[in-house]
């Protein structure tokens, strides 16, 4: 594995440091974004904007990328990666995106190319720390040979189930997360208005039973504090409930969700 030629796409918050896992691990790494690679300072000659250069790299594609529009980009249109990437043969989906546009880009992607759904948890902190949780779709086959580069990266491996299914447990993984966010943040700001001491109460709710992953890294999670704002992380937070709202099994209650949609967007910078 380490002697395949792996290229990341997406190189932002959480890609640039998993690029840098699977170089620091050994394996032939290339990160490419529309960003100038001097704006990466000395990680610079890790990362490429030249597509052309990029695909001619590329046999293990790994998509970091936003959004669906920009994982078409990628795939089929600006870059149009399984054109022209004549050496790929296995695409991983690391982004968070609707199960339903997952499953069907089988049908869009040449069969001689693997496809796997390998989302993951944890913000950028977790990435720097090489201890990402994967959420894993695909057949065994085609998983087995890929661990050592998920074990790069990350210190979690959940396979799902069939291609699709990493993506599916992710949303609503993703839907519980959103939900522990904004109850959190709302906690916090009532605390204040109540005159408890920030950190004494979240020292208590990570010792209690309103325990969640946000409290209790409230302090390490680089967007915690952010408010609602287009193509930041709390807006993030935003798709990925649409996502789990794409994978709701047909006639269920989506009341709840659809709160936690007004909640994330009523968001303010918490000082």
């Amino acid at each position: 594995m380490t002697q395949s030629k792996i290229g990341l796409a997406g190189c932002g918050r959480m890609g640039e440091p998993m690029l840098a896992a699977l170089r620091s691990a050994g394996f032939d790494a290339l990160g490419f974004d529309i960003r100038s690679p001097q704006s990466y300072g000395d990680f610079a000659r890790a990362v490429t904007d030249n597509a052309r250069h990029f695909a001619d790299h590329t046999e293990i594609l790994v998509s970091v990328v936003r959004n669906i529009n920009q994982t078409d980009a990628l795939l089929f249109d600006d870059q149009a990666l399984v054109k022209t990437a004549t050496n790929l043969n296995t695409i991983i989906i690391a982004s968070t995106l609707s199960p339903s546009y997952v499953r069907a880009l089988r049908d869009q992607v040449p069969a001689h190319i693997s496809l796997i759904d390998a989302p993951m948890s944890g913000a950028a902190i977790a990435a720097q720390e090489k201890r990402l949780s994967f959420m894993l779709g695909g057949s065994d086959a085609d998983l087995q040979p890929l661990m050592p580069l998920f074990e790069a990266m990350g210190t979690s491996f959940h396979k799902m189930g069939s291609f699709g299914s990493g993506m599916s447990a992710k949303v609503l993984n993703n839907l519980l997360a959103a939900s522990s966010t904004v109850m959190t943040r709302l906690v916090l700001d009532w605390a204040d208005k109540l005159d408890l001491d920030e950190q004494s109460l979240l020292q208590l709710i990570d010792k209690s039973s309103g325990q969640n992953w946000f409290a209790s890294a409230f302090d390490t999670i680089e967007f915690a504090r952010d408010g609602y704002a287009q193509d930041n992380t709390i807006e993030i937070l935003e798709k990925d409930v649409f996502s789990a709202l794409d994978a709701a099994p047909q006639g269920v209650d989506t009341a709840l969700p659809e709160a936690v949609i007004a909640a994330i967007r009523k968001l303010e910078p918490r000082n």
